[in-house]
């Protein structure tokens, strides 16, 4: 299932390359999402820039429940 996910045109590609690459394989992957998410927002205006600000809520609100919770620690 996981090699599946990885044959998708650039989604996949960058994930495998995440899993399996060197040291600033992160720093790539971050650029990478930034430029898709500009992308969205050329190609189909204001939607583009709240759609994927929308679907980062529960992920930013699950983060913050764990670091309080004191599962997590950063630095």
């Amino acid at each position: 299932m996981l090699n599946l996910f990885y044959s998708v045109p650039f989604v996949g590609w960058m994930v495998r390359d995440l899993r399996t690459g060197g040291e600033s394989v992160f720093t790539y992957f971050l650029i990478n999402c930034g430029l898709l998410w500009i992308l969205s927002a050329v190609l189909f205006g204001y939607p583009g820039i709240i759609i994927p600000a929308l679907c980062a809520v529960p992920v930013m609100f699950t983060l913050l429940l764990l670091l309080t919770r004191g599962k997590y620690e950063v630095g």
